[in-house]
């Protein structure tokens, strides 16, 4: 019997999860680190700076639920005013379609808030932990009171934005100014306590430890924006023709042989410097959020070897071969279309709208009563509500069954943002006019008695017996 040992082929089980290596991005100094970082501070100072401002004796953003009031500045907005928030994420998608059709993923590297939060963060970490190789051995050592100190201070900054980030966003829906020192009695309601907790803990676990992982399996922005990109696109994309073949540059290797080698010397700066840890020498990449890192990273290799910058650049997949790129498209042309169409439709929505609403219910209960006298009642509630920023006089009135009788008041002096419900019976005498049909078409109009522009008028209709 042969003493050959049999070679085991029985199959093996591989996990389908591939466990996340942690990402040592290093910091660089560029030109597109330095927008970024203007963009980033802009966004900030946005985020945690309007929702202190004051307008007109109250908060200038506030979106008061409750009441069903949002206010923003100057204009305050209700639930019926919902279709120009619907026109509003129609514009945003479209201009995200321009702009990804232009120039590639702008948004993500420079305004979105996942890239803009976990920006922060590295740079805290930068501050606290040190340069990307000092991160690298501070990780492998084992635990001591400096590595402490440092983690600690890390995760305590970390803890502290994300507490205020918190904290901001439920400012926007409960006044920031009440509610910080309720938070410092522990005076907060639940739904508040619950809101704070949640966006504290989303923005550490996000931002801190989450990062390039969010922006590559759960945005779904990554997975579609293929679909809007083209052959004109603007992309940060690796010149290979220029720095192929690669190679690194050495006075003891033979000058013949280097004089052979690309532009690119291997370096991989590029690669240390990305925030989702790709090599952008292998193309055009999902993953890729268009930060433009690489971009700066290599331009500083080049000015340091005395060679023409660009050797990765904000291109097209056009120029890269050879053709001529084609700025105006038809898909561009027809995104940017819709964009400016659905702006002007809001800019004059929201020019010509009338601070003034009026709703109109009939009873459900019965359609028309029949009295003693042999007249006719219908019943209805109004809902008249003053949008504006003053108190107003509003005159009612009924067109289209002039014999009818209002038994209501017609004069209603409404304050600013307030809602009035008004029960309102009209009263016919069918021997003083004959209805036209059992159902007639009636008017409510309001009319704004400082100004005389009538500011609604909705239909309704008035129901009697047949005959």
């Amino acid at each position: 019997m042969s003493n050959i040992p049999v070679k085991d082929v029985t199959p093996k089980q591989q996990s389908m999860y591939q466990k996340r290596e942690k990402i040592y991005v290093r910091e660089i100094i560029g030109v597109f680190q330095k927008a970024r970082t203007y963009t980033l501070w802009a966004l900030m100072l946005a985020y945690y700076g309007v929702v202190w401002l004051n307008w007109d004796g109250r908060q200038a953003v506030y979106f008061d639920l409750p009441a069903r009031q949002f206010h923003v500045f100057g204009a305050t907005f209700w639930p019926q005013d919902f279709i120009l928030l619907s026109a509003l994420l129609i514009i945003a998608a479209f201009g995200l379609f321009t702009v990804t059709n232009l120039a590639g993923r702008l948004w993500c590297g420079y305004t979105c808030p996942q890239s803009a939060w976990s920006f922060l963060f590295m740079w805290v970490e930068e501050r606290t932990e040190g340069t990307r190789n000092q991160r690298i051995k501070l990780d492998k050592e084992p635990m001591s009171l400096t590595k402490a100190r440092k983690k600690g201070l890390k995760h305590s900054a970390w803890l502290f934005i994300s507490l205020m980030t918190g904290v901001t966003f439920v400012g926007y829906f409960s006044p920031i100014r009440e509610l910080i020192p309720d938070i410092l009695v522990f005076n907060l309601n639940g739904w508040e306590l619950f809101w704070i907790a949640f966006f504290t803990a989303a923005t550490y676990i996000n931002a801190g430890w989450m990062r390039e992982q969010v922006c590559i399996y759960m945005c779904p922005y990554a997975r579609f924006q293929s679909v809007m990109y083209d052959e004109d696109t603007l992309a940060v994309s690796y010149d290979f023709n220029r720095g192929e073949p690669r190679g690194h540059r050495s006075k003891k290797k033979d000058p013949a042989q280097q004089a052979q080698l690309g532009d690119c010397v291997d370096c991989s700066l590029c690669v240390q410097v990305c925030p989702t840890g790709i090599d952008i020498r292998d193309g055009l990449q999902y993953q890729c959020i268009g930060c433009a890192l690489c971009i700066d990273a290599c331009d500083s290799i080049m000015a340091k070897l005395d060679k023409p910058k660009g050797l990765i650049r904000y291109t097209t997949e056009n120029e890269l071969e050879g053709k001529k790129t084609h700025i105006m498209r038809p898909r561009l042309f027809g995104y940017a279309a819709v964009l400016t169409l659905m702006v002007g439709a809001l800019v004059y929505a929201l020019g010509t709208r009338t601070p003034f609403e009026l709703d109109i219910e009939r009873d459900r209960g019965r359609l028309y009563q029949l009295t003693p006298n042999d007249t006719v009642i219908n019943s209805f509630t109004l809902k008249m509500m003053n949008m504006s920023q003053q108190a107003n006089t509003y005159i009612l009135s009924v067109d289209g069954l002039p014999a009818a009788e209002m038994e209501a008041d017609s004069e209603y002096t409404l304050n600013t943002n307030e809602m009035r419900e008004i029960a309102l019976d009209l009263e016919l005498d069918p021997s003083v006019a004959k209805l036209p049909s059992s159902k007639t078409n009636i008017e409510f109009v309001v009319v704004n008695k400082n100004s005389g522009e009538e500011v609604a008028r909705v239909e309704s209709r008035f129901i009697a017996p047949r005959g």
